[in-house]
């Protein structure tokens, strides 16, 4: 069962902390996941905005954007079943964004999730 100690979530807990402190300024990254999604930010940004048409990416809180990147990174790269990788964006929105943080990352995801499914 999943806690809020399990290593896999306390890794994605550091990952977006460091996806977000570069959104305000490039700094010395320790993560080499964050350096790969970083440097694949623009692809996946363009899925985030597909999928979020009425939020382009220049208007997203830099929390909810930070977890949607690594989220997208893992629906796309890993082998993590989606509706983990789901379960854990909403939990991490859950966690650090807005009251209505996880609502939205959860659709768009869900979103994603969908289109690649071809569902």
């Amino acid at each position: 069962m999943k806690t809020a100690h399990d290593p896999r979530h306390q890794n994605r807990r550091e990952i977006v902390k460091e996806l977000f402190a570069q959104s305000y300024s490039p700094q010395r990254i320790s993560n080499e996941k964050v350096k790969i999604i970083l440097d694949k930010s623009a692809e996946l940004d363009r899925e985030i905005e597909a999928a979020a048409t009425e939020w382009p990416i220049n208007r997203l809180n830099k929390i909810d954007l930070a977890v949607l990147r690594l989220a997208v990174y893992e629906l796309k790269y890993e082998e993590t079943p989606p509706k983990v990788v789901i379960d854990e964006a909403v939990e991490l929105a859950k966690e650090f964004g807005s009251e209505n943080s996880s609502s939205f990352i959860n659709g768009v995801l869900g979103t994603i999730y969908k289109d690649e499914a071809g569902e």
